[in-house]
């Protein structure tokens, strides 16, 4: 799924297919992520296979493709408006450079804040009728 944040720190220097594909490849990791945590979880006497692969999905699609998508866009975004007097060359990249850079910082914290979203929000409430 980092392909997707990395992809969106390049935006601006490749094909927009590049990016699309690089969301394809992020959230077929995360379905394939999913259904084999799932399939584990089937095997267990007590396992609840749904639930697991609904949690999988939910933590993965948001920690791993919209947050860090989104929050490197951004990133992108602030960086290019304070840098827009600079030749495009110039701009773009470090307007790269700056979302490239930014993935290392934004990886733990992102986590943190999806773990807690989920075990606030999501599962107790959202997932607490999924007992299969």
């Amino acid at each position: 799924a980092v392909v997707s944040t990395q992809s969106t720190g390049f935006r601006n220097l490749v094909h927009r297919n590049v990016v699309r594909f690089s969301y394809v490849v992020s959230a077929s990791y995360v379905l394939a992520d999913a259904a084999s945590k799932a399939r584990l979880q089937a095997k267990q006497e007590d396992g609840k296979p749904v639930r697991t692969f609904t949690d999988v999905l939910i933590w993965q699609g948001l920690a791993s493709v919209a947050i860090p998508g989104f929050t490197i866009n951004r990133v992108c975004w602030g960086v290019g408006k304070l840098v827009n007097n600079l030749t495009p060359a110039t701009k773009s990249a470090i307007v790269t450079g700056s979302g490239l850079l930014a993935i290392p910082f934004i990886i733990k914290p992102i986590d943190r804040g999806v773990d807690v979203l989920m075990d606030e929000a999501v599962r107790p409430y959202a997932l607490k009728h999924v007992s299969f």
